[in-house]
């Protein structure tokens, strides 16, 4: 099925749960049709409305105030059956899930637009801006609360239920139940599994949408999240179960006085219906600060938000001009992702920025590759996982995971990859581009990717025929008259296969995102797994040989009744399996990647 819910705003879990929770169980088993006819009806917008025309007689309208349709009564429709009608619930379903975290802000007077980071509430200004400064942390429990266990349960079930089904059997009942837990999550104090919770219903539809930008493993990864968080949870204390609980806001403090060098600009578009691009920038110590504009809306709005003035005291510039530019910044305030705040009180005026081969941002590219990558790998700094290197350019490569373009750095082979796959992001037509100029030396910023072979996106560069100039990958267009009118010669070709990993992990990796596509039933054919357990011991992996046939065993495992008849297969325990074996291999690619920057491996690869 086809869907495009780009126009429509952002419905809250606790709504979407409430109007499919009250259909019949006659009306639920239709509303995954009753979604994809009513996804495809034309949008129309007029202020904080939002009209769909159902047919020539029945309309839809969703109130959403700041684009988040925040209660149920905001959906109405004109239809006899109203408010207990399938269009209703049909049309929440279909539209983007907005973040369950209701305070991104902390800053009493800052940008009330979202942290890219959590994709919060289409930037609703947060109680918290008229509370005055931002106040101490209350103590909280060191050990979970009855209300949180129930809570961390209700989502384990959920997310259970998901592997039991598989994609095709994650219909819109399955997700409001996932969004009712989610709520339940939050208002209990939990919202780093309420998030988690939305990034999963948020890539089922993705999937189940067909949406060109869905991809499994980011599911597989969403999944792995959300169990592994209310998985551990109820045991947990101390820093462990603060860590697990997560925090609801983003609390700004004073950073005083800041001069900073403009790096580059990133359009950002989420699976949750939010775009806008985020400007990053560099202090003279290397620290890295953002300033974003993300709000609901598509591609459109993720390549316009660049050319809009950045929210930062007095200055004129956009985000564009600020990426090649400076700031003088007094009174500012900074999230702990990085953020800076547009409080009443900072003051920014332009300053001059600097080359990329300048002081003092040309001291980001020094420290080698393999040092950057082990850093990437376990930091938590804001732009912890942005790589700053020089490399030659190879050629282009075809890979199962779609083309990239390979290129040296040191003694590395490296494969680097879009940030983004949206045809309205240049990306992938300026990877394209690039690949044409074998032998060429780029100085590039690329977001690490944990993979056993050395990864990168790209979002940066300089520019191929003027080193002193850049190019934001994902805005700028490449053109042929852009490129040297006589390239380097090219350099030796690296293989251009698919390749395989050191450890051949991937057979583990591709069971567990075939359990999340297809469900249990998929994994549970009596010896379906037995070939790739034998090469997994044959290569020295016996743990992950052991967690694939557990795997195994448990889709296949079902007791029987005192009568003898089979009883259905419990699919807690194969969550369980699952997750054991899912955060295995994350530990295990983990700890690959890291090895993969050695320039020892370079000759694996």
């Amino acid at each position: 099925m086809s869907q495009d819910s780009r126009h429509l705003p952002a419905v809250a879990p606790a709504v979407t749960a409430e109007i499919v929770g009250a259909l019949s169980p006659r009306l639920r088993k239709r509303l995954d049709a009753a979604i994809t006819k009513i996804a495809d009806r034309p949008v129309t917008r007029d202020g904080d409305t939002v009209r769909i025309a159902v047919d020539d007689e029945t309309g839809l309208e969703l109130h959403a105030p700041a684009g988040v349709v925040s209660t149920a009564d905001a959906i109405r429709c004109g239809c006899l059956l109203a408010p207990d009608c399938l269009h209703r619930a049909a049309i929440a379903s279909a539209a983007p899930v907005a973040d369950p975290v209701a305070d991104p802000v902390a800053d009493p007077s800052a940008d009330p637009s979202p942290d890219p980071s959590s994709d919060p509430d289409a930037g609703q200004p947060s109680p918290a801006e008229d509370a005055g400064p931002p106040q101490p942390p209350e103590a909280e429990e060191s050990t979970a609360t009855p209300e949180q266990r129930a809570a961390a349960g209700h989502l384990w079930a959920a997310g259970a239920a998901l592997l039991d089904t598989g994609i095709e059997g994650a219909g819109a009942v399955l997700q409001s139940e996932l969004l009712r837990a989610a709520h339940t999550a939050k208002l209990g104090g939990l919202p780093r599994p309420a998030a988690a919770a939305v990034s999963v219903v948020t890539a089922l539809r993705s999937a189940r949408s067909a949406d060109p930008a869905h991809r499994l493993a980011d599911l597989t990864a969403a999944v792995r999240e959300l169990l592994g968080a209310v998985h551990r949870l109820p045991d947990a204390t101390g820093p462990e179960l603060a860590a697990l609980r997560g925090t609801a806001r983003q609390t700004y403090v004073p950073n005083g006085s800041l001069r900073l060098y403009g790096l580059f600009t990133e359009p950002l578009i989420t699976a949750g219906g939010y775009a806008g691009a985020i400007t990053w920038t560099a202090a003279a110590d290397g620290r890295l600060y953002t300033v974003s504009d993300i709000a609901p809306g598509g591609p459109g709005r993720a390549t316009a938000a660049a050319g809009r003035t950045v929210r930062l005291g007095d200055t004129a510039l956009t985000h564009r001009q600020l990426s090649h530019a400076g700031l003088a910044l007094s009174g500012a305030t900074v999230s702990p992702t990085g953020r800076l705040g547009a409080g009443a009180g900072s003051k920014a005026v332009q300053a001059a920025g600097a080359a990329w081969t300048d002081e003092p941002i040309a001291a980001l590219w020094a420290p080698p590759a393999a040092g950057q990558a082990a850093r990437a790998l376990h930091s938590e700094a804001p732009g912890g996982d942005l790589l700053f290197l020089d490399v030659t350019i190879l050629g282009p490569a075809r890979e199962t995971g779609g083309d990239c373009l390979l290129a040296v750095c040191e003694d590395l082979t490296l494969r680097l990859t879009a940030a983004h796959d949206h045809p309205a992001l240049a990306y992938r037509d300026n990877l394209r581009m690039l690949a044409a100029l074998p032998g060429t030396r780029l100085r590039v910023i690329g977001r690490l990717v944990p993979d056993a072979r050395p990864t990168l996106q790209l979002l940066a560069s300089a520019h191929p025929s003027d080193p002193a100039r850049r190019v934001d990958l994902g805005l700028d267009r490449l053109q042929r008259a852009d490129l040297p009118a006589s390239p380097p010669p090219p350099v030796a070709q690296a293989p251009t296969g698919p390749g395989t990993d050191p450890a051949p992990l991937h057979l583990l990796r591709r069971r567990l995102e075939q359990a999340v596509a297809a469900g249990r039933p998929f994994l549970s054919v009596p010896g379906s797994l037995s070939a790739d357990t034998g090469q997994l011991r044959r290569s020295a992996l016996p743990t992950a040989a052991d967690l694939l046939a557990e795997l195994q065993r448990t889709a296949t495992r079902r007791a029987r009744d005192p009568f003898g008849r089979l009883l259905p297969a419990d699919p807690t325990d194969f969550a369980r399996a699952w997750l054991g074996a899912a955060l295995y291999a994350e530990a295990a690619e983990t700890s690959l990647c890291a090895a993969a920057w050695q320039p020892d491996r370079s000759a694996r690869t």
